[in-house]
C-alpha cells in the first residue's frame, strides 16, 4: 500500500524557519513527482512546490519563492521542504502528494497528484 507520510510541522515565529519532510512508504518515490500543498484556515487547498523525478526540476508558487526549497534524497525514499523568513500567512496544514510525472516539468495543481498524506500542521505566530 503507497503511503505517503509528513512530519516537522509546528509552531514558529514570523521569521523562523522549519523543515517538513515526506516519507513514503510502500514504494520508491524515486519515481514519482512530489508535490508540496498548502490549506490555510477555511482556504482551498494550493501547491506551493513540487519537484520531479530529475531533481534539478522543481516549481515554485510566487509567494514561496525564495523562501522555501524543496529537494529529494532519494536514499532515504524523503522529500524535503526547507521553509525559511515564514509569515503568518504561511499558517496551515501541510500536505505532501505524489504521482507519476506528466513531463519533464512538474506540477502545483492538486488533481495531478493521486497520492496524499495526511498533513502536518504549521503555525506561524508570535
Amino acid at each position: 500500500q503507497l503511503q505517503l507520510v509528513e512530519s516537522g510541522g509546528g509552531l514558529v515565529q514570523p521569521g523562523g524557519s522549519l523543515r517538513l519532510s515526506c516519507d513514503a512508504n510502500g514504494f520508491t518515490l524515486d519515481d514519482y513527482a512530489v508535490g508540496w500543498f498548502h490549506q490555510a484556515p477555511g482556504k482551498d487547498r494550493e501547491g506551493i512546490s513540487c519537484i520531479n523525478t530529475d531533481p534539478s526540476m522543481a516549481a515554485y508558487e510566487d509567494s514561496v519563492k525564495g523562501r522555501f526549497t524543496i529537494t529529494r534524497d532519494n536514499t532515504k525514499n524523503t522529500v524535503y521542504l526547507q521553509m525559511n523568513n515564514l509569515k503568518p500567512r504561511d499558517t496551515g496544514v501541510y500536505y505532501c502528494a505524489a504521482d507519476f510525472p506528466l513531463g519533464d516539468v512538474c506540477r502545483l495543481s492538486k488533481y495531478d497528484y493521486k497520492h496524499w498524506g495526511q498533513g502536518t500542521q504549521v503555525t506561524v505566530s508570535s
